[in-house]
This record gives C-alpha cells, structure tokens and sequence, in this order.
C-alpha cells in the first residue's frame, strides 16, 4: 500500500509542477529500489550511474544525435520543396493526385528527417494550401498531411527504431519456429530498418486510396504526365531521392553500420545543402546545431535515466513474474497481441513515444518471447501503435503541431484526423496478425522467403501442468535412467559397430522428445495412450511423429503407427503365399 501511495505522489506530484520527464523518472526509480528492498541505502544507487555510464560503450546510441542533426539540416534546406516537385509530377494523373503525392512527399521526407512533426511542417507548410487552392475540404487537407507526417517514425532511419534496438532485453534473436537470422550474423537494427519499410509503404498506400477517393467525389482536376517536367522534377530532386537509397543500402550491404550511416547523412546533408542546393549558408549552421542539441540531450538523459527502472523492472523479477501470470491464464498470441494493442493506444494517448518505449519494452518483450512472437514484429507493432498516439488527444504531439501551423483549433484537428485514425487502426491491425507485413522483406533479404507465418502457440510438454503429461514425461525419464544405468554396468566393455549406431540413434531420438512440442493437450494424450498400451515404442513415436511437422489426421496417423505388438518395420506378407506360407486361398 505504501509503495503505490508513493508511486502515485511522485507521479502526481512530477506532472502537477510539470517537471521533465527524466526528474519524474530518477525519483520514481530510486524511490522503487530503496523501498522495495533491493537496495539497503541510498549510496548503493551509484550502481546507477555506473550502468549509465556503460551507455558509452553502446555504439549505436551515437546514431541519434546524428540522425537529429541531419533532420534538422534539410528540413532548413531546400529538399523537401525539391521532393514535392517530383511526386506533383508523377502523381497528377490520379484523381486526387495533390493529395496522394503530399502523401508521397511525407513518406521520402520521412525517411530523411526521421521526424513525424518536423515531416508535418515541412511539407504541410506546402501542401495544404495548394490542396484548399484546388478545391479539397480544409478537413481533408488538415487530416491527410498531418496522419502522413506520423510515417516519420516507422520509415527509416527512426530514433525510436533506434532506441528500441537499445532497451529490447531479447536482442532480436529468433524464437522458437523461426529462422530469420543469417548465419553469419545475428539479427539488429538495420533489420529493424528494413521491417519498417512494408507496414510504411502499405499504410501510406491505405492513405492514398483514400485521397484518390476524395478526388474522386471532389472532382479534384488531373492531367496527363508530363514526362518531360518530371525527368527535370527528378534531375532538380535527385539529390534528395538518393538519400534513403545510400543510407539503408549502405546499412545492408555492410558498407557501414547504422551509427556510421547516420554520420554519413549529416556529412550528405551538408554537402547537398550548402554546395549543391546552396539553400544554407555556413552562417546558419551554429543557430541549427544550437537549436537541437536541448533536443539531443534531453533524449539522452531520458535513456541514462531510464537504466534505473530497468534495473528495478530486472532485480524485482517483474518480467519474470508476469510472464508466469500470463502463461497460467493460457492467453494465445493472438489474445496477448490484441492486449499490447489496447495497451498501447491507451499509453500512446498520454505519453511520448520514446518514454512508452524504455519503459514497457522490458516489460512485455520477454513476454512476446515466449509466446513465440519476433522481436522484430513486436518491435514494428509498438511503433505502429505509437504512431497512432502522435495523432490521438489529449497529447498527440502532431495535432498540436498541425494546429499552430495551419491555425485551427485542437477540436478542430481532432475532428479532422478521425477517418484517418480509423485507416491507421486497421493498418494496425494488418501488421499485427499478418507478420509477413513486417518480416517478410527482412526473411527475404536473409534468404529465408518471403512468407513469415503467424505464430502458433505451441506450448513446449514441460508447459503443460496436468496429470498424463506428467505421468508422460516421468515415463519418458524413466526410460533415459533405465539406459543410463545399462551403460554404467560395464564401461570399459568394448561396443560392437550396430550398439554404437543404436546409442547414438537413441540419443537423436530423445534430443527429438525434448524438442517435441504440441498444437493442443489432446494430441498429446493421443501420445501418450499409444505409448501406455504399448501401441508404439519411444523410440518408434519420435520416428513417426517427425516433431513439429508431424500434425496428420487421425486416420492418417492409425496407418502409419505399427500395430500393437508388431516389429517397427513390419514385413508384408508375400500374397501368393499368405502370411504363414501356406498358398494363398484363390
């Protein structure tokens, strides 16, 4: 009681004076690990600072300040006027094409500024009044740019990809039924990247149907392409195109990790700005880097910060504690996905991105693990369901910018940004239940196909807690001491070549049983009878049940399972014979 009384004080207490969100976040640490028991006095918080510290040795952690710095050089430049150009030109013959090319614009934006409000001002700053010049409803022009420029995030490169690669205490390795790794490498944030281009794309995509929708009812004015104003389109904007092509083809073909990318695109940005462009000025660049360096250190306190959370999260077994609790309410990946969703549209509504990322991916990632969910696909649904949260009040950071710049009430953004919530919710709910959406580009960059499965529950027999499984598994225990003891009766007896064959047969047979997992407790007890009536050897069922791949109907199964009492490989009687060879009857 009086450690939730403290909870809700600092809490209350932190946003009631509103301080910063690292205060809130120190103070509610420190006052979790000294009243809960794991650390005796105050002085054994300097583990903190040491486990801050260790932040230094996180590579990865210096793509932030250079991927903010980057943002903030082009969207001061001429890029996104130039990215504009292009998809006007090349969208003008759709019904709608203003708005699907604003769409367009977002998207390339994105991926060079990796910010969802600085994509918001800089290209609906241009896009909205050529929209209301051409005719479209001021609502339709506010929503479509504003639920656009929340792409910032989940086209690469992101920060909070970057964050999430940093807290996620799975590493990004396969669970169990996956395979999505190389061998040569493990899985990291360049996979990240690459996961966030299919749910981006097809979200956009679900936004510019329904802007070739609205020019169709508005009868918006369109005309053939222009293949000579395009070519000089992309000619002037080339520059701006190539970025995301260097950066993330540079990241997977191992010419640089994602950290040096990020120093690449500022040196890029640079370069283009200021020598190409000639839309900055060197001049310009100290009150630019000024400016974002308060945005720099504040994201970096909050993660330092964060570590002491974490470790309460960790010492206090939380993770732990509720995996349990979930596993004993048997929630299916589908149940626990549908939960994180909720979960996070709610938590999206009241807090930033980035904190909602440090604070509940150690928390419910090992979760997701367990239930046999990738990383990576979590990884892009918290972000997806994130990014809603820039759009959704009371906090929507995108509706407080859309409103200042295009000078409409919060009630009358919030009122604008409705259908384009619902198109973003079932995009949601498309990446969440099709991973193919998210893992699928990255499966087939690793050679593994394209096609990447929902994954079953396929609890592991040690799972299941009733009496037959029990009794299954001390049978099967049972067996392996019974062999363990005919090897220790004579160890120094030389083996003939067919018992070292049999041995090792019977090893790969048992390392198959552990292994051995199961859709539902029924056909596990269909097992387990057929070895209790001697139906089929231990040895005979691993055979024929060929592990995960073994899931044949019942018919099928009585077929190929031996008789009771038969051989493991029968003969078949010769038929002119008969089975006691005596002649067959005519």
């Amino acid at each position: 009681m009086n450690m939730t009384l403290g909870i809700v004080l600092i809490i209350g207490l932190g946003v009631g004076l509103g301080l910063p969100l690292f205060v809130i976040l120190g103070a509610l640490s420190a006052f979790l690990l000294l009243n809960s028991g794991l650390f005796g006095h105050w002085t054994d918080l300097s583990s903190i600072i040491e486990m801050t510290m260790s932040l230094a040795e996180k590579e990865v952690l210096l793509a932030i300040p250079f991927f903010v710095i980057a943002g903030a050089i082009m969207s001061e430049g001429d890029i996104a006027k130039r990215l504009i150009r292009v998809a006007r030109e090349a969208f003008c013959w759709l019904p709608g094409g203003l708005a699907v090319s604003a769409v367009a614009a977002c998207i390339f934006f994105a991926a060079i500024s990796g910010s969802s409000p600085v994509t918001v001002i800089a290209i609906g700053t241009i896009m909205v009044p050529a929209m209301l010049k051409e005719g479209y409803r001021p609502s339709f022009a506010y929503g479509i740019v504003t639920a656009a420029g929340s792409l910032g995030i989940l086209i690469p490169p992101s920060i909070p990809m970057i964050v999430y690669e940093i807290v996620d205490p799975t590493g990004f390795a396969d669970p169990a039924g996956y395979a999505l790794a190389p061998d040569h490498r493990p899985l990291g944030l360049a996979d990240l990247f690459f996961a966030g281009l299919g749910p981006g794309f097809m979200i956009g995509g679900l936004l510019a149907a329904y802007a070739i929708f609205e020019g169709k009812r508005a009868k918006t004015p369109t005309k053939p392409i222009d293949l000579s104003a395009l070519l000089l389109a992309i000619r002037d904007g080339v520059w701006a195109l190539l970025l995301p092509v260097v950066i993330l083809g540079g990241i997977y073909s191992g010419i640089f990790t994602p950290t040096q990318a990020a120093a690449v695109s500022v040196a890029y940005a640079l370069i283009v700005e200021l020598f190409i462009h000639r839309s900055l000025r060197l001049e310009d660049l100290p009150k630019i880097l000024t400016e974002n360096t308060i945005l720099i250190g504040s994201l970096l306190i909050i993660i330092a910060l964060a570590q002491g959370f974490n470790s309460y999260l960790k010492l206090a077994e939380i993770p732990k504690h509720a995996v349990e609790l979930l596993v004993s309410l048997e929630l299916s990946p589908i149940a626990f996905l549908l939960l994180v969703n909720i979960l996070l549209l709610v938590v999206g509504c009241f807090m930033d991105i980035l904190s909602a990322i440090i604070i509940l991916v150690p928390l419910l990632a090992p979760i997701a693990f367990e239930l046999g969910i990738h990383p990576l696909h979590l990884a892009i649904v918290f972000i997806v369901n994130l990014e809603i949260g820039y759009l959704t009040p009371p906090l929507g950071l995108n509706l407080f910018v859309a409103s200042a710049i295009f000078r409409q009430t919060f009630g009358a953004m919030v009122r604008a940004i409705v259908p384009f919530l619902a198109l973003m919710v079932v995009g949601l709910v498309l990446v969440t239940y099709v991973p193919m959406t998210s893992l699928g580009l990255v499966s087939a960059l690793n050679e593994r196909g394209l096609h990447v499965p929902f994954p079953e529950q396929r609890l592991p027999m040690r799972a299941l807690r009733v009496d037959d499984p029990i009794r299954f598994l001390a049978g099967i225990a049972s067996a392996e001491e019974d062999m363990a003891e005919e090897e220790e009766e004579d160890p120094d007896r030389v083996l003939t070549l067919d018992e070292i064959l049999a041995r090792e047969m019977a090893n790969l047979q048992r390392e198959d049983l552990r292994a051995s997992v199961y859709d539902d407790l029924a056909a596990l007890l269909r097992d387990y009878r057929r070895l209790l009536s001697n139906e089929v050897s231990l040895e005979g069922l691993a055979v024929f049940r060929e592990l995960e791949s073994y899931y044949a109907p019942q018919d099928e199964l009585d077929e190929e399972l031996p008789a009771r009492g038969d051989a493991a490989d029968p003969v078949t009687p010769d038929p002119a014979t008969g089975p006691d060879d005596t002649p067959a009857a005519p």
